[in-house]
């Protein structure tokens, strides 16, 4: 009896072990559908993605590295701060992978767009600009557009001391009068300084129009169809434009991506150590309740065999 009570104990231990290894998720913080959740939430963003990006037709000129005469570089340095180096850095990153899927969006960021053939003298250098039904690839030393038949739906620019008034005022005109660009915005990335995100574009009538901000001072692009709203990076002092979907979910920077992933993976690994655990606690219960039947009907047996023993010994002594 002794025996068949601690083996009892034994099977109850492996049945708890058992139950606490299928809830070892909940005990951490995790849930089985944590590694769900994050894979639902790649998922889902691809499908929005598909879903969000924008219509246009596709140019009628042919994809130009470079005409000879055009001069493609200057002296100025690409950024003119850390925080700008920063901030296009990111945003242009961003605004490339999100258009990755589609092969006739272009992404430049600081090369020169010629906009009238013949005359090299009408150029701009924006810092991040987008062109529409073009092709994505090869990529171009400076960007014609006479050449390729299109020009930039969106320009975007980040203020800087030397350029900032002709950013919120030349700018204006030049990018969508004289070249024709559907919208253009600016932003100041330096945290120490008032904020400043703006943007303008035309109206159906053709008449210039500064775009509305919503109630957290984000602004809306028709061309490209996303949304855009700084945040402080209290780590860099960047204030950091981000473009969002329509129905506010953000687009990812690189790194946010990565740890996205790494994740993902953690909790996959995590989850197929628990699940191996458990099927090995399983299979251990399993042997444990085996061997208590076993150990049960020899219990049984032998119960039996000195019960007829008795009687027999009684038999013999009548």
């Amino acid at each position: 009896m002794f025996a068949k009570i601690v083996g009892n104990k034994h099977f109850r231990n492996f049945q708890k072990r058992l139950t606490e290894a299928s809830r070892a998720y909940a005990s951490e913080g995790r849930s089985d559908t944590d590694t769900e959740e994050i894979m639902g939430t790649l998922n889902d963003f691809e499908f929005k993605q598909r879903k969000y990006m924008p219509t246009f037709p596709k140019a009628n000129g042919k994809p130009t590295v470079y005409i000879e005469g055009y001069p493609c570089e200057d002296d100025e340095p690409m950024a003119a701060t850390g925080f700008h180096g920063e901030q296009i850095g990111i945003f242009s990153d961003q605004l490339s992978r999100y258009f990755a899927i589609n092969a006739h969006i272009y992404i430049g960021v600081d090369s020169f767009i010629y906009y009238r053939e013949g005359d090299i003298t009408k150029f701009v250098a924006p810092d991040v600009y987008v062109v529409l039904g073009v092709d994505k690839h090869p990529q171009r030393r400076s960007f014609y557009t006479w050449s390729e038949g299109a020009i930039p739906a969106a320009i975007f620019e980040f203020l800087s001391d030397s350029t900032a008034n002709q950013d919120r005022h030349e700018k204006v005109q030049v990018y969508l009068n004289d070249i024709g660009v559907q919208e253009y915005f600016i932003h100041q990335p330096e945290m120490k300084k008032p904020s400043e995100f703006r943007g303008w574009r035309r109206n159906p009538v053709g008449n210039i129009v500064e775009i509305a901000p919503d109630v957290r001072g984000g602004l809306f692009s028709e061309a490209l169809n996303l949304y855009f709203r700084w945040e402080d990076q209290l780590d860099t002092h960047v204030r950091l434009l981000r473009p969002y979907l329509p129905d506010g979910t953000p687009i990812t920077t690189s790194m946010e991506e990565h740890h996205l992933r790494m994740e993902e993976q953690h909790l996959r690994m995590e989850e197929q150590h628990l699940r191996m655990e458990e099927q090995h606690l399983r299979m251990e219960a399993e042997t444990r309740a085996a061997e208590e039947a076993q150990r049960r009907r020899e219990l049984e047996i032998e119960l039996e065999r000195l019960r007829r023993q008795l009687a027999n010994h009684q038999d013999n002594s009548i």
